[in-house]
């Protein structure tokens, strides 16, 4: 199954700083981004450029995408509707975000998004944030659930993270529907693959990773990718500053800040009895985190 943004510009928004592994097994990664930076800002206009796209393969299914293909401003303005109805009550940057990277850095096709998995049925509560997969060099694979969080604090987005992890795993629901967590996922996703796969094929091969059967070769393990926003503050003498010096600034900065949650992320890991899961962790820096997070939703949906 081919992946929906394969040939996405989306992380020409970004440098790479670095991807780390956390653990002496190399099962947890984290991977640090920061957005172009143009005249001592960073240049979020690149990225609603580069998120165009990327926002009709969240929105819209596979059978829906290649119903309209020849219609491609008819399937925009199909994708920017169902977006914005969600994004009204529900919406959250940091899901699309998430989908952008499974789909272009880790290589993990989506089999859902939580906006797919939330408007077909009313009970889904406390779900992932879209779900993928991935193929590993051993001929196994990982179904990936997602997780994104973005707030001013990073420590706080990483603890919520987890936490909202653990109730997933676990079926914990604090709004009191019993329909939820990770085994519910799974009969949600395979109820809802008539719209997303093209072939039977497709969806044999789908539902063999989501349940197992006699005639799987294969393993399949649960694993999670989670998005991470968190805000930097910049002030007025470093805005000024040359423009070079001011990108090594940033990128000092931003890389000494994450760089002092390794550990704590591990804990959370350990605390919370998640050893057993691999972790693909994506954290992007934001500056005035609300305000412009507000602008791009914007952008993406007018």
């Amino acid at each position: 199954m081919e992946l929906s943004l394969k040939e996405s510009e989306f992380l020409s928004s970004f440098d790479l700083l670095w991807s780390k592994d956390l653990d002496k097994y190399k099962k947890n990664k984290l991977n640090l981004f920061v957005l172009k930076i143009n005249s001592n800002e960073f240049d979020y206009d690149l990225l609603v450029d580069m998120l165009l796209d990327p926002v009709i393969d969240y929105s819209i299914s596979r059978q829906v995408k290649e119903k309209y293909k020849n219609r491609p401003g008819t399937l925009s303005q199909k994708a920017r509707e169902k977006f914005v109805d969600y994004t009204r009550n529900n919406g959250e940057l940091g899901e699309l975000l998430l989908f952008c990277f499974l789909e272009t850095h880790l290589g993990a096709p989506k089999i859902l998004t939580k906006l797919e998995l939330k408007t077909s049925t009313s009970h889904y509560v406390n779900g992932a944030d879209g779900v993928h997969f991935l193929k590993l060099p051993d001929g196994n694979y990982q179904l990936i659930f997602g997780e994104s969080k973005t707030y001013k604090n990073i420590d706080g987005a990483i603890s919520d993270a987890f936490k909202s992890i653990y109730n997933f795993k676990n079926g914990i629901n604090e709004k009191g529907n019993e329909k939820s967590g990770l085994q519910y996922e799974k009969s949600l996703i395979s109820d809802n693959l008539f719209k997303e796969a093209f072939s039977e094929e497709e969806r044999e091969f789908l539902e063999s990773i989501i349940y197992p059967t006699k005639r799987r070769k294969f393993d399949v393990d649960d694993a999670f990718g989670i998005f991470i926003g968190f805000q930097i503050n910049v002030n007025d003498d470093e805005m000024a500053m040359p423009t070079s010096e001011f990108r090594k600034m940033i990128k000092t900065v931003v890389d000494k800040e994450v760089s002092k949650y390794f550990a704590y992320i591990q804990k959370k890991i350990t605390d919370l009895k998640l050893q057993g899961h691999n972790f693909y962790i994506y954290v992007l820096p934001f500056t005035d985190i609300d305000t412009k997070r507000k602008r791009i939703m914007e952008a993406i949906t007018k």
